[in-house]
């Protein structure tokens, strides 16, 4: 088992979204030869990629599918030496009205990736999980021997997945590395999550902001970041078959978060509590703060936005994006995304 070189080809999925198109243009920016695996749609959309494909080098091919179906899998695969799997379904809310499309999404198409993974003896196969894995801190920092326990569907279906990779390592030696990511954000995000839902409804001047519960308290990584931490899992020669936290080292109430965005903005508003924004009590995850010396230790990678004044700076840098007319435009920034 090996790193990968910069001239072989990586097929991301997952491509078209928030971090996915972070980690296109960061890898092409690095002579990587990337192939986008794209959510196949009749409106012929990339997504994010939409917007930067004209701006990036010749090194990024774009391919559609859906990773449900492992016939297009397999044929996206074919010519690549890695792969890197981000394509999942992740909104919490949702998957309190669909779990059966989180199931088919994010386990059984996992387990497509992993079967043509294994097929085409792929040499490194770089797996997606989320801190929702472990639900509320029994212990903080949370480290990666913290139980894993699901406090929605959306969690269900990724510990599923998760299990299906580790069972893949050690059943067939299938060269795995899981990354576990704490909050992840930055320009790009959805409005489902809770910096792009409070930063749009400032920017549109909203009376108050709506939100579901200010107690929770997350450690949040700038998505800069959280792609360095697939280059550095794509560049390592160890660490096969672990799992590795993704953090910041620096938590923070909503509450909190929202006092910051207020201060950054140099505005000031009222916070409603909406009572369609909260989650099943026993299905909100009240605590999540990571221990990431493992990933440091191991795979050499650290935060460039760590602590309070790195979280400052990726929030402005986040405004800063969402205050373009041609950013925020793509948002229905009056409808609560679920």
């Amino acid at each position: 088992m090996s790193k990968i070189k910069s001239h072989s080809k990586i097929l991301i999925t997952g491509a078209d979204g928030f971090i996915g198109s972070h980690l296109c243009e960061y890898l092409v920016s690095l002579n990587y030869n990337v192939k986008a695996f794209v959510y196949y749609n009749s409106f012929g959309s990339w997504g994010w990629l939409d917007n930067v494909y004209k701006n990036l080098p010749l090194n990024l091919e774009i391919v559609m599918g859906d990773i449900r179906d492992p016939h297009s899998v397999e044929i996206a695969m074919r010519d690549c030496s890695s792969v890197i799997h981000l394509a999942s379904l992740i909104g919490i809310p949702f998957s309190y009205n669909s779990p059966d499309l989180y199931l088919q999404t994010n386990v059984q198409g996992t387990l497509n990736l992993l079967q043509a993974a294994r097929k085409l003896k792929i040499s490194k196969f770089i797996h997606t999980s989320t801190s929702e894995v472990y639900g509320t801190a029994k212990y903080v920092p949370i480290d990666e021997k913290h139980p894993l326990h699901a406090q929605s569907p959306y969690a269900a279906s990724k510990i599923a997945a998760d299990q299906m990779v580790n069972s893949f390592y050690k059943s067939f030696e299938l060269p795995t590395i899981t990354l576990r990511p704490f909050n992840t954000f930055g320009p790009r995000q959805s409005a489902r999550a809770i910096i792009p839902t409070i930063i749009t409804q400032l920017l549109t001047n909203s009376p108050l902001i709506k939100l579901g519960s200010t107690l929770p308290t997350r450690n949040y990584n700038f998505v800069l970041d959280t792609i360095r931490a697939f280059e550095f899992a794509l560049k390592s020669e160890v660490g096969f078959g672990e799992v590795f936290n993704v953090g910041s080292n620096f938590e923070i109430s909503v509450g909190e978060l929202v006092k910051i965005v207020l201060e950054l903005t140099g505005k000031e508003i009222s916070i409603k509590e909406d009572i369609d924004r909260l989650r099943p009590l026993n299905s909100e995850v009240m605590q999540l703060s990571a221990d990431s010396s493992k990933i440091l230790k191991t795979l050499n990678w650290y935060p460039y936005y760590s602590g309070l004044d790195g979280f400052r700076k990726g929030l402005m840098e986040t405004i800063t994006w969402f205050t373009k007319s041609e950013n925020i435009d793509k948002y229905k920034t009056k409808r609560y995304n679920i």
